[in-house]
């Protein structure tokens, strides 16, 4: 069933901003290739400042990967719901972004290389 998702280091300098904020920087982003989507980029927990994310209880399943666990942005100027995820506890086939936290492509996100 996972055969489908390719997971590698991404190449260079990754960022994610919010709300005028830089979330994160990383030279230790994966790519994360599932089928025909888009690819997503998963930043190391380590590398976020996750005092700007709340946990909330918002949790999504995924027949390939597991249950997904979100956040919520919250910055001076915006609060942005459910708008990263991480699995915490992935099956084995993604083991690999355990630890790891993706944000949605949404309006007041930028992720991007740098």
């Amino acid at each position: 069933m996972t055969d489908q998702i390719r997971i590698r280091r991404a190449p260079g300098l990754w960022s994610v901003r919010s709300g005028g904020a830089v979330l994160g920087e990383s030279s230790n982003a994966l790519e994360l290739s599932e089928g025909d989507l888009a690819p997503v980029i998963y930043f190391p927990r380590d590398d976020i400042a996750m005092a700007f994310l709340d946990r909330s209880e918002k949790v999504t399943h995924c027949p390939k990967k597991g249950d997904a666990t979100h956040y919520s942005i919250i910055t001076k100027s915006v609060v942005l719901e459910d708008a990263a995820w991480s699995y915490e506890t992935p099956i084995e086939a993604v083991a690999a972004v355990k630890d790891y936290i993706a944000f949605y492509p949404v309006e007041g996100v930028t992720v991007e290389q740098i």
